[in-house]
């Protein structure tokens, strides 16, 4: 990765705050969505209205979860827009959720150019103040990788329509505004005051945050409006996860000062991607990526593999608190190919939303933490303390072996598996194997 770039501030966290404010946010931070699509053909929204409301079970409250995870079905100038709760961030948890919530929705829903996917970022139960450099830093990463992000989450289906028009998720303010030279409430108060762009349809929105009197966040809620209108849960997930990194990384980042949007020629040939992935210039609401070539596609995968690069050091922390064997996330895998080849690519040689959520989902697959009945029965037994009292480990390991019927080798083989999925250590007090985590 290249080195990036960082102007130093007199506010920059010491090791120990960053530590608490990554520990705080994973804690708190809730990641819900807005996902628009148009209506089946031949299907009218007043007769299907009544039906998703039916199916979907909205709560109409942010604390309370519900069925399926949805607050509200609402009525949108595309279609439909159902509003999902954001809920702590468990891989699993979240990809079964949006397919339960998927299963649900009728066939021939289409993800048209008018409609797309906002992510917003909420500190739930967040009591204190957000330093404000953390979000200077969520601002800035979000600036140099723009067009990356933006490539990254494109859905249109033709090469000369990759994303949807510009007009719901515009750069043409963000770009200008730097941390550098101002505080992030008056770069508030800029995106507020625009007669360019209507404040809610920024490319990252930051209408609802609220400052205190010396500058930091006290109501935390970014909203994320330039994916793509997106039918597969894999992928909407990944996204999830996506900004999450983002937001610890923006943390890590703020121990030495605020990223820098590159050195000028870069920061302008950035602007042009950005010209050429998002305009108001295509049909039927997209942009106009005619402009986009194999040279533009292959810069924006260096970009965006530079971009994931960086990140990669946040989706190893939340794949070990998930308690997984592997060090790979698998919303980073997903994230890897959508980098290479996202939807719109897909699309654009023919594939289907079906065959898109069916290649992303194989990409996710991690059979490595995959536990055999036996590798259950030994996790049941370590768990629930089944056999203590032993006097040391060998003979904790002889009294378990037989119980499994295993020999000696295939209980140290899943032991050892054990240990990379939870941690293990020997108890001298119970006498017996414990979990560490």
């Amino acid at each position: 990765m290249k080195q990036p770039i960082l102007f130093r501030r007199d506010d920059v966290l010491d090791h120990e705050q960053a530590r608490y404010w990554k520990d705080l946010l994973y804690r708190t931070l809730k990641i819900g969505t807005e996902v628009e699509f148009a209506m089946p053909k031949g299907v009218r929204k007043n007769d299907l209205m009544p039906l998703l409301w039916e199916a979907l079970q909205p709560t109409k409250d942010l604390g309370h979860l519900g069925r399926y995870g949805v607050l509200d079905v609402i009525s949108e100038h595309c279609g439909i827009e159902i509003q999902v709760i954001g809920r702590q961030p468990y891989y699993a948890a979240l990809r079964q959720q949006y397919q339960e919530l998927f299963a649900l929705l009728p066939e021939g829903i289409r993800a048209r150019p008018t409609c797309g996917l906002h992510y917003h970022v909420l500190g739930v139960g967040l009591c204190e103040a957000v330093p404000e450099i953390v979000l200077a830093n969520i601002w800035n990463l979000t600036r140099r990788y723009a067009p990356e992000l933006r490539f990254l989450s494109s859905a249109g289906e033709g090469m000369a329509a990759l994303c949807r028009r510009r007009n719901h998720t515009s750069h043409l303010e963000m770009v200008k505004h730097s941390p550098a030279l101002h505080r992030m409430a008056q770069i508030q108060q800029f995106l507020k005051e625009s007669r360019q762009v209507p404040e809610h349809q920024n490319f990252m929105n930051l209408e609802h945050l609220r400052f205190d009197e010396p500058g930091d966040v006290v109501d935390f809620h970014l909203e994320f409006r330039f994916p793509d209108a997106d039918l597969s849960p894999t992928s909407i997930v990944a996204k999830t996860f996506l900004f999450l990194a983002l937001v610890l990384k923006s943390v890590d980042m703020s121990q030495y000062g605020v990223i820098h949007v590159g050195k000028i020629r870069e920061w302008r040939r950035k602007i042009e991607l950005l010209d050429l992935l998002s305009n108001n210039e295509g049909k039927l609401a997209t942009s106009d990526t005619s402009g986009i070539g194999p040279d533009e596609i292959e810069e924006l995968r260096v970009g965006a593999r530079e971009l994931l690069e960086l990140l990669k050091p946040a989706f190893v922390r939340l794949a070990r608190v998930a308690g997984d064997s592997s060090e790979e996330h698998p919303a980073f895998e997903v994230l890897s190919l959508l980098a290479e080849t996202p939807i719109s690519l897909l699309r654009s040689r023919g594939r289907d939303w079906v065959e898109v959520e069916a290649l992303l989902a194989e990409r996710a697959e991690t059979p490595v933490g995959l536990l055999d009945p036996t590798e259950l029965k030994l996790m049941r037994c370590i768990e629930l303390a089944e056999l203590s009292g032993c006097p040391g480990l060998e003979s904790w390991k002889w009294q378990v072996a037989q119980e499994l019927f295993l020999t000696p080798r295939e209980l140290e083989q899943r032991l050892d598996k054990l240990d990379r999925l939870r941690g293990l250590r020997w108890d001298l007090q119970l006498g017996t194997m414990v979990f560490t985590s």
